[in-house]
């Protein structure tokens, strides 16, 4: 029984390791910023956190329906945030400002290149290195690791719509 204790701490330091693979150099994710979150944004992410499991559907802008993942992020930020984002993934990744070097924060966006096109998907940071978006595998809306090594390797940019 004392040996219970000591294996779950090693199990869990198991856990942590490192990536084996770096996304690129020139799309680093950035470290999460630890400032106070604009409550819009927080409440951005708690919507987000509450379709999980609607399901994926091209094209689809309602939990009715379904999410593509424009559509999932068109939708939540019009409901929890009042704010109107239109378009595909690429459209949205015109409007708001990247978040450099100050760090991500829960309600930012976070856009990959799934197709060889960039901006080809986003998704709604949540914190902890996790955000929630629509994939078209397994058909359901979900929450991923941007350290996964999937999607760090095609990590564009994260942007903010908040000050």
């Amino acid at each position: 029984m004392r040996w219970l204790l000591p294996l779950a701490v090693l199990l869990l330091a198991a856990g942590c390791g490192t990536l084996t693979q770096a996304p690129p150099a020139s799309r680093s994710i950035t470290p999460e910023d630890r400032r106070p979150v604009d409550p819009r944004a927080q409440e951005v992410a708690m919507f987000a956190l509450g379709l999980l499991d609607t399901g994926y559907r091209f094209g689809g802008k309602n939990p009715e329906a379904g999410f593509d993942c424009s559509g999932m992020v068109s939708y939540v930020f019009e409901n929890a945030a009042g704010l109107r984002l239109a378009g595909s993934a690429a459209d949205i990744a015109k409007q708001g400002r990247p978040v450099n070097g100050e760090g991500l924060r829960p309600g930012d966006l976070v856009f990959f290149n799934t197709r060889n096109q960039p901006y080809s998907h986003v998704g709604i940071y949540v914190g902890n290195g996790r955000f929630v978006h629509a994939p078209s595998s397994n058909g359901k809306v979900r929450v991923d690791s941007l350290t996964s090594g999937w999607f760090a390797t095609r990590f564009e940019e994260a942007r903010t719509y908040f000050d």
